[in-house]
C-alpha cells in the first residue's frame, strides 16, 4: 500500500470524523501530503552512493480560512505529515540530518484553498534556532483563475546553508550528480542527447522540460480527459533515468503491471493513469 493511501486511512479515524467534515475546504491533507513529498524530491542533496539528505523541517502556509478551519488540529495534523514524510523517506531511502517536523501557519495573502510548503534541513542541535531561513516557496499562488493547487517555481533553492559534503567519493568511484529533473546520473554520460515523449492514444507528446505534469486540469502540462485521473495526477521527471512520480492523485499510478508512487521509466514503460495507458518513449540522436 502506498505513503499516502496510508497516510489518508489514518486520517479517516481523527476525532470521529471530525477531519471530514473540516477538511470540506478546498486543500485536502492528502494535497498537503504530496507537496511535502515533492519538496523533499526537489530539495534532496546526494553525499554519496549511500545517503541522500533531505529537508526535515516544513513549514505549511495557508489562508486564514483554511488555518481557522486546521488550527485546532495543527498539532496532531503536524504529527501525522510528518510521520508521512518519514515513511516515504524510508521507501525513497532519503536521511535526515534531524527531527521531522510540520508546522502550520497562516498567509494573508493566500486565498481559500491555496497553499504554500517552505522547508529547510536543520541538525538536531539546531532545531531550536528559529534564525535560521527557510528555502524559497516551493508551492506558489497560481495567477487568478487557479484554485486549489501549488504550481512550482522554475528552479527551487537550496537551504541556505547546506550540509557539508564529504571529501570526495570513494577510490575509482565516478561522481553522482542530480540532474534538472531530479534523476541521479554517473558523470562521463552527459554529450548525448536524449529525446523523450510520451504516446496517449496514438498522439505523441515531445517532452522537452525537465518536468511534465499529467492530468484532469487544463493547466496540466499535457491534458488526460479521463474522469479517473485527477487534476494534477502525476509528474514525468526527464533524467538518466527518468522517473514517474504521483501528485496525490485519488486513484494513484500504475507503471509496468505495478501499483506505485514513484517509478523509474525505460523506453517502452507502460502508465496507467485511470482508464488511460500513456506509453513512454526515449531514444538517442
Amino acid at each position: 500500500m502506498g505513503v499516502l493511501k496510508k497516510f489518508e486511512q489514518r486520517l479517516e479515524g481523527f476525532v470521529n470524523g471530525t477531519f471530514a467534515k473540516v477538511f470540506k475546504s478546498e486543500v485536502q491533507p492528502v494535497e498537503i501530503a504530496g507537496a511535502l513529498q515533492r519538496e523533499c524530491d526537489n530539495n534532496a542533496t546526494i553525499w554519496n552512493r549511500d545517503r541522500t539528505v533531505v529537508p526535515n523541517d516544513f513549514i505549511v502556509e495557508l489562508s486564514t480560512s483554511d488555518y481557522e478551519r486546521l488550527s485546532p488540529y495543527a498539532l496532531q495534523l503536524g504529527e501525522e505529515l510528518a510521520g508521512m514524510v518519514r515513511d516515504y523517506a524510508k521507501q525513497q531511502r532519503y536521511t535526515f540530518m534531524g527531527t521531522i517536523k510540520v508546522h502550520l501557519e497562516k498567509a494573508d495573502d493566500l486565498d481559500t484553498g491555496l497553499y504554500r510548503v517552505r522547508s529547510r534541513t536543520l541538525a538536531s542541535s539546531e532545531s531550536q534556532q528559529p534564525q535560521q531561513q527557510y528555502q524559497q516557496p516551493y508551492q506558489q499562488q497560481p495567477p487568478a483563475g487557479r484554485g486549489g493547487y501549488g504550481y512550482p517555481p522554475q528552479a527551487p533553492q537550496r537551504p541556505a546553508s547546506p550540509p557539508p559534503m564529504p571529501a570526495g567519493p570513494p577510490p575509482g568511484a565516478a561522481p553522482v550528480t542530480r540532474l534538472p529533473g531530479g534523476g541521479p546520473t554517473v558523470a562521463g554520460g552527459a554529450g548525448t542527447h536524449v529525446r523523450r515523449w510520451i504516446e496517449i492514444n496514438g498522439t505523441r507528446h515531445q517532452i522537452s522540460r525537465p518536468t511534465l505534469v499529467l492530468g484532469r486540469s487544463t493547466e496540466a502540462d499535457v491534458r488526460v480527459d479521463d474522469p479517473g485521473v485527477s487534476r494534477r495526477h502525476c509528474e514525468i521527471r526527464a533524467g538518466s533515468p527518468s522517473t514517474i512520480v504521483d501528485l496525490g492523485s485519488t486513484n494513484g499510478i500504475v507503471v509496468d503491471g505495478q501499483h506505485t508512487q514513484r517509478a523509474t521509466l525505460r523506453d517502452g514503460s507502460r502508465i496507467v493513469v485511470g482508464s488511460t495507458t500513456i506509453v513512454y518513449r526515449q531514444a538517442e540522436g
